[in-house]
């Protein structure tokens, strides 16, 4: 079957909510990035051109090559790193860097190093780090209504509404009532707004010692540990097993292209590529891989009108970005945490990762995700001795 067969309104939604919370949530991050290089406006613009591409085709191309909702994003621990750590290096060092990164990234991928690695942690422990990570975005739904209560009923029982008769436009539901209650209430800001194309702006690549020990390494560390192993985490744990080291090279490969440009890394998708694989994307498993087929159009265009669609995210209220996110991720929640629970063997080690990961600790520039699953996994071995 053709996959312009597979198109759904609900896959399509998922995928333009996915690159809402992805873009909105962290793009002042990697804004913050390039100021730290001494990029000009045009160089800034020009790394959203690339990470727009960059993610917009692999979501495209892997997606439809494998048949499974494959999102990838930018690094966002990277980019905070990015912010905190190129004191003395220029940005030319950084694009070295930056390609060094992906080189190391293709390595690891093309050895398949990473997905042997990543096929011993048990489902349990997957489910219970997936769920630790959303679980910031299912509260930060409702604590939305502490600062807008009137947005967020509007948009909740636009949800329940819509998930009592008609569950898969659920979420576009809570889109269209969330934007339409914002402007009754004036808080709609979309003057001034102009429509401008993005321009690459190409730097040369150098690369020094410090460069490398500074930016290349931890860079390739955060990506791997705090954005590549929850994606593969959030594949699996929503019943997805596409090869993964072809995947991880191809990001890799991806991110050394584009690096001149500004792609600084390239990774999968955890978070963001969880509002692709549930339900509301489609009822068929089989078929929630046009979500992400969607979210890459959609990172194509932010790709092309990199400032355009800057000041229109910024037009939203923060509080309906957090509200959309919460909701699109309430199922996904409640599987992860039932498929956690679900394993008599490792409950309590699932329970370790989930308390971990939700907890939000960061050490070494290293998120929680990763250390939930270390500290899981630590358990389950102490645990089963003892057993």
């Amino acid at each position: 079957m053709r996959w312009w067969h597979d198109i759904s309104l609900s896959a399509v939604v998922a995928g333009l909510v996915t690159v809402l919370v992805g873009f909105t949530s962290s793009a002042v991050i990697v804004f913050q990035a390039a100021q730290a290089l001494a990029a000009t406006p045009a160089q800034t613009a020009s790394w959203m051109w690339a990470l727009g591409l960059a993610m917009g085709l692999t979501c495209i191309g892997l997606s439809l090559r494998y048949r499974v909702p494959v999102v990838t994003a930018w690094s966002t621990p990277g980019a905070a790193l990015l912010v905190t750590s190129v004191s003395g290096i220029s940005l030319p060092e950084a694009v070295g860097a930056f390609m060094l990164c992906g080189a190391l990234i293709v390595l690891v991928g093309v050895t398949g190093w990473f997905e042997r690695a990543m096929q011993r942690v048990p489902m349990s422990l997957a489910s219970a780090m997936l769920a630790g990570v959303l679980l910031k975005f299912g509260l930060g739904a409702f604590q939305a209504l502490g600062t807008q209560l009137a947005l967020g009923l509007s948009m909740l029982a636009a949800y329940l509404l819509l998930r009592r008769w008609q569950p898969r436009y659920a979420i576009l539901g809570v889109l269209l009532a969330g934007i339409i209650c914002s402007g009754l209430q004036g808080q709609l800001h979309l003057g001034g707004m102009q429509l401008a194309l993005a321009q690459p702006v190409w730097v040369s690549p150098s690369l020094s010692w410090s460069a490398v020990a500074s930016v290349a390494l931890p860079l390739f560390m955060v990506t791997m540990a705090s954005q590549n192993i929850p994606g593969v985490t959030v594949l699996h744990a929503n019943g997805f097993r596409p090869p993964i080291s072809p995947i991880i090279s191809w990001t890799g490969l991806t991110t050394i292209v584009l690096a001149p440009f500004g792609a600084f890394a390239i990774n999968l998708a955890a978070i963001t590529a969880a509002i692709c694989m549930g339900k509301d994307a489609h009822e068929a498993p089989e078929k929630r891989y046009v979500a992400a087929v969607a979210a890459g159009v959609f990172y194509l265009l932010i790709g092309i009108f990199g400032a355009t669609v800057a000041a229109l995210f910024a037009a939203l209220p923060a509080a309906l970005i957090m509200i959309v996110a919460g909701l699109a991720l309430l199922n996904i929640i409640g599987n992860g945490l039932a498929l956690a629970m679900r394993d008599d063997l490792h409950r309590e080690a699932a329970m370790v990762t989930f308390l971990v990961t939700a907890s939000g600790l960061t050490v070494f520039g290293i998120g929680s995700a990763f250390w939930g699953l270390l500290a899981g996994g630590v358990a389950a071995l102490v645990l089963r001795k003892k057993a």
